[in-house]
């Protein structure tokens, strides 16, 4: 094997192909570019290491690899090692990041002296924590997500905290947080007082209750106000679990609601008499389901007065979604209109509802739901996402397929905050506005927060769910937010050169753009004969220059085959030449 160095930073190598190879790299930062000659079943494995608590970034700059050569990228500084690129994905331009401080590079020859060209640029990235999962009914607070931040946890009334209150993010090959995130989990029972607004589920919602339960929950509301429930989610188990609400503070109060007798919820909720509400929920020894939800809410009223309060309609409730009203109080002739947060579509119900009936004030129609949808077009210069029926679990089977489209002269930044998906499952990112298009990432499994960035303004993302997906449960699936971002990531234009010619990988000179210069016959290059649009939008180095060389009449090589032309494939041709010319050979 045969090793120099270029220009600071790069190291080129030539392999023969009867030596084993292999080679470590600890620079936070440099080019590798290697030209290897291999005979079948040779294989070769290089390690780029960085400092704890950091990750390597690649960029491919130039790859020509033949057919049944095999190449693989691997993040091997965790538990088990990830296959970040193989052969068939590797292409100029690609960028790669681990979750580690260490990465591989294998290549194996499969034919007779099968060569093969590889340019790469690495650098050191700081590492950071994944953002910690919120706990349903509960949330989060981070100080920062590099080593040393601390993250906080509380739960929302009825919940109690299952774990512990902070993690701190520790430095690490892979950094992570001190333990496993806590669970507000839903108390069973349990006295609110000043119960002016809040939120009671079954213990285990949105997952399924246990058996054998019996809860109680006694709520009191301020002096002068009364209680009104609207029902979220009703969903018990077909024998003889039960949901009893009762208008009063004990066990023995007349019932508004039973489960038993009512076959559909009272879309205008229950109303106590007085300042408290009794409820009940009890559940056997066979099966299970959902449970309930159930918000509740204090308002003052008149206490004689057959109705909330004189005149009024209760107030409205959307899940995932907002709403706006002509009259705070809601009173009759009040109009609301509904709306969804970003990534849900309204479904069911009606946009505007109206408050009617002098004699009842009620709704005119049902309060609309707010779902996260499989599939859609859009058309938003910023938004958001969501797997189907976030943040509850996905169903098993799914196809969808989401397309963005921004303004022509843009291009489109996805952050993906959350990827948390079955193995067999696919999250699969088109660089383009339909499946045909080139691909940006493909995931499964679950993954830390990353960044995708197309080079158009279309983008396609196509979620599959394997029939068989055993992924269940709260906060399983994924969020992508997505923003238009100008097209300001382009390099200044390069000129040709006298006495040669140069090609470009991509015409728009964007960010990891490689323009590579050759000279004709006759002339030698002078410079750097690869350049690349940096981070900072600058070139790598300066334009080179194409110099007659007088000793190329003059200078006759004979009995050596001549390698892939490349940084060190230039050199290394004349080092062999140099060395052939003095009659002797050094590996």
């Amino acid at each position: 094997m045969e090793q120099w160095s270029g220009k600071k930073g790069i190291t080129c190598l030539i392999l023969s192909p009867t030596e084993p190879c292999s080679l470590n790299f600890t620079d936070p930062e440099g080019n590798i570019e290697i030209l290897q000659q291999l005979d079948s079943g040779v294989e070769c494995n290089y390690l780029v290491t960085v400092y704890l608590g950091y990750g390597i970034e690649v960029q491919v700059l130039n790859v020509s690899v033949l057919e049944g050569e095999q190449v693989t990228v691997e993040d091997t500084g965790g538990r088990e090692p990830f296959i970040l690129a193989n052969e068939s994905v590797l292409m100029r331009g690609l960028v790669l990041r681990s979750w580690s401080n260490q990465i591989s590079i294998r290549f194996r020859g499969d034919q007779q002296r099968n060569s093969m060209l590889l340019l790469l640029h690495y650098q050191a990235f700081v590492l950071s924590c994944a953002f910690p999962k919120e706990p349903a009914g509960g949330e989060v607070s981070v100080t920062h997500l590099h080593a040393g931040g601390e993250a906080y946890f509380s739960c929302f009334t009825g919940y109690k905290l299952q774990g512990p209150k902070m993690l701190t993010c520790r430095n690490a090959t892979t950094p992570y947080w001190s333990g496993k995130e806590p669970r507000c989990v839903a108390s069973c029972g349990g006295m609110i007082k000043n119960a002016t607004y809040g939120r009671i589920v079954s213990p285990g919602f949105p997952g399924n209750y246990s058996n054998n339960l019996t809860c109680h929950w006694v709520l009191e509301a301020p002096e002068g106000q009364r209680l009104h429930i609207h029902f979220e989610k009703v969903a018990l188990a077909e024998d003889d679990d039960r949901l009893l609400i009762k208008n009063g503070n004990n066990i023995d109060s007349p019932p508004v609601y039973d489960s038993y007798k009512v076959e559909y919820l009272p879309n205008e909720g229950v109303l106590s008499t007085g300042r408290y509400l009794f409820i009940e929920f009890t559940t056997d020894g066979t099966l299970t389901s959902t449970g309930a939800a159930v918000r509740y809410e204090g308002r003052l009223i008149m206490l004689f007065a057959n109705t909330f309060a004189k005149g009024m309609c209760y107030e409205p409730f959307v899940k995932n979604g907002n709403f706006s009203g002509s009259d705070s109080a809601y009173g009759l002739g009040a109009v609301v209109e509904f709306s969804c947060d970003p990534g849900y579509t309204l479904e069911q119900g009606s946009v505007v509802i109206e408050c009617v009936d002098a004699q009842n004030p009620q709704w005119n129609e049902t309060e609309p739901a707010c779902r996260a949808v499989c599939s859609g077009e859009i058309t938003d210069s910023a938004g958001v996402v969501l797997s189907p029926n976030w943040p509850e679990a996905y169903d098993k089977g799914q196809d969808c397929i989401w397309g963005i489209h921004v303004e022509e002269d843009k291009r489109i930044m996805l952050d993906i905050q959350v990827l948390h998906i079955g193995k067999n499952d696919l999250l699969t990112f088109y660089d383009g506005d339909d499946l045909t298009a080139n691909i940006l990432g493909q995931y499964s499994g679950t993954k830390p927060h990353f960044k995708l960035y197309t080079s158009m303004a279309d983008v396609t993302i196509q979620f599959q769910s394997d029939p068989a997906t055993n992924i269940y449960g709260y906060n399983n699936g994924f969020v992508v937010h997505f923003f238009e971002v100008a097209r300001n990531d382009t390099c200044s234009e390069l000129p040709e050169i006298t006495n040669g010619w140069k090609s470009t990988s991509h015409p728009d000179l964007i960010h990891g753009t490689v323009i590579t210069y050759q000279c004709y016959p006759g002339f030698e290059l002078v410079g750097s004969e690869i350049l690349m649009c940096q981070w900072d939008l600058t070139w790598s180095g300066d334009v080179p220059k194409c110099q007659e060389d007088y000793a190329f009449s003059r200078l006759k090589i004979t009995g050596w085959r001549q390698i892939e032309t490349g940084t060190c494939g230039s050199q290394t041709n004349r080092n062999h030449a140099a060395l052939k010319q003095n009659g002797r050979t050094e590996t």
